[in-house]
């Protein structure tokens, strides 16, 4: 049952196959999916630049984008919650997020290298950026869809302002909270190819990578860094699913 879920992409994948095979596809344009693996291949073994190879690029990417994540999650989460709980801070910090939200994480990008300089800052602060305002509007939307049944049936228990907030509003919004992660950690990697081509100095990073083989005019690799980053996102978005599936067990 589980492995019906891809028949769609394998028949994706056979079809793309068979056009570059008859030369519907030209290789020049889009390699491939043989091609795609053996720049992977090419990738693990010799490196891109030669000698910076794949796993040294996915460890520096991983380390960047949960970096910049966790910031995400650690001050969106609890902002999100108190402005869905008082209605006097959503009126002060509100503006100030519908005035920031809009502008795309890349305009960020000459100002965080003007802010933090060239290196692992300036990369995690524009991923951070990209993650930040989906955690933060689902937490608030998710206390703002809380009971207020709910709400008064504590009350009536004897529950105060902060174990309200707590122990009612905080994990009826854990729904949307989780929803507000994934979302957020999928941006996050969206970000990461600019991130790292302005934002990094060690030469390591699977977006540094794909800009260097669009350098070189290596469509190959240039698909090899995109599908790594997708399945490492899949992959990531796959455990945030579990633990959704734990935490809302009662759901």
């Amino acid at each position: 049952m589980r492995l019906s879920r891809y028949i769609l992409l394998i028949s994706l994948i056979v079809i793309w196959q068979l056009l570059s095979y008859f030369g519907v596809i030209p290789k020049y344009k889009v390699p491939s999916p043989v091609d795609v693996l053996l720049g992977i291949r090419d990738l693990f073994i010799v490196g891109l630049p030669p000698g910076y190879r794949l796993m040294q690029h996915i460890l520096e990417s991983l380390n960047r984008v949960f970096w910049g994540f966790l910031f995400a999650a650690i001050i969106g989460i609890p902002l999100g919650i108190v402005m869905g709980w008082s209605k006097l801070l959503k009126g002060m910090v509100d503006p100030i997020i519908e005035m920031l939200r809009p502008v795309p994480p890349l305009a960020w990008i000459p100002i965080s290298v003007l802010w933090f300089g060239i290196g692992i800052k300036s990369a995690v602060f524009i991923i951070f950026l990209g993650a930040f305002f989906p955690i933060l509007l689902s937490a608030m939307a998710g206390v703002v869809s809380v009971d207020v049944v709910l709400i008064e049936a504590s009350r009536s228990l004897g529950a105060k302002g902060k174990e309200v907030l707590l122990k009612v509003l905080a994990p009826g919004a854990m729904p949307s909270i989780l929803t507000g992660l994934r979302i957020g950690l999928g941006i996050g990697w969206m970000t990461l190819v600019a991130a790292e081509f302005t934002g990094v100095k060690t030469g390591y990073g699977l977006g540094y990578m794909i800009m260097t083989a669009r350098d070189i005019q290596r469509p190959d690799e240039i698909l090899a860094g995109m599908t790594i980053i997708g399945l490492l996102g899949y992959l990531m978005d796959r455990i945030l699913r579990l633990v959704e599936a734990r935490v809302l067990r009662w759901r």
